[in-house]
């Protein structure tokens, strides 16, 4: 983290820790967005399933 600018003079510390929170969550690997697998999810998930109350 020795490359990330300085932080502007007038930053409170929830400003900070908010910059340093999005910095964390940043280095973290995602997941891949669109395509196959979003696919594959979607068509896993039956319908219904997400409510069970509604089963007879």
């Amino acid at each position: 983290m020795a490359d990330e600018p300085p932080p502007p003079p007038d930053e409170t510390p929830m400003q900070k820790a908010l910059r340093l929170k999005k910095a964390a969550l940043s280095t973290r690997p995602t997941a891949p967005r669109g395509g196959k697998f979003q696919r594959q999810q979607a068509a896993a998930q039956q319908a219904g399933k997400s409510k069970p109350w509604m089963a007879r």
